[in-house]
């Protein structure tokens, strides 16, 4: 069993489709300069469809410290709220993944602290299998919840079409609710 969620960014609306979603990621910052001009709106669709929700930051080369400063900077967290570490710049180190992992799971104590990256990083740029609390893995193989990994996961992105749509590893969305 799983429960369907979706991630969104700047490039879609303040108000999106919510039917039949059990969560939403939004992403929030980038590198250290740029933040997702929508994230606020995004956020109150989400809390007004009762959807577990996350936040990611997209990872860029730089020093990591800064990074996790300018995230958690423009975030007022709220019980059950989910980070993600957004892992796609080939710039990006394995070493900095890892160190941006655990600084925001030290700096969000009661917060679940998840790595997203696609398969090809997983199975061929990382090197420790760290994925702080879980992993959120981009596969488009055309099998939702089959993402060609054998290490667990918790988050299955199987397509981008019409918006990003993942599968939550979770029996329901009370299960959702209870991990996050």
């Amino acid at each position: 069993m799983s429960v369907k969620g979706i991630d969104v960014s700047s490039y879609q609306a303040e108000k999106y489709n919510t039917v039949g979603c059990a969560f939403v990621f939004i992403k929030i910052t980038e590198g250290t300069t740029y933040t997702n001009p929508k994230w606020v709106h995004q956020r109150k669709t989400a809390r007004e469809a009762g959807l577990v929700t996350g936040f990611y930051h997209f990872a860029r080369p730089g020093p990591v410290e800064r990074q996790v400063d300018y995230f958690l900077s423009k975030i007022k967290l709220a019980a059950g709220d989910i980070l993600a570490l957004d892992w796609e710049d080939a710039g990006v180190s394995n070493a900095w993944k890892d160190s941006w992992l655990k600084q925001v799971r030290q700096r969000a104590p009661g917060h679940k602290v998840i790595l997203y990256c696609n398969r090809d990083y997983w199975l061929h740029r990382d090197t420790t299998s760290f994925s702080g609390d879980g992993l959120w893995i981009a596969e488009y193989n055309g099998r939702p919840g089959r993402p060609d990994i054998r290490h667990p996961w918790l988050f299955h992105q199987y397509t981008d079409r019409p918006i990003d749509t993942n599968l939550g590893n979770f029996k329901d969305k009370a299960a959702l609710h209870s991990w996050s």
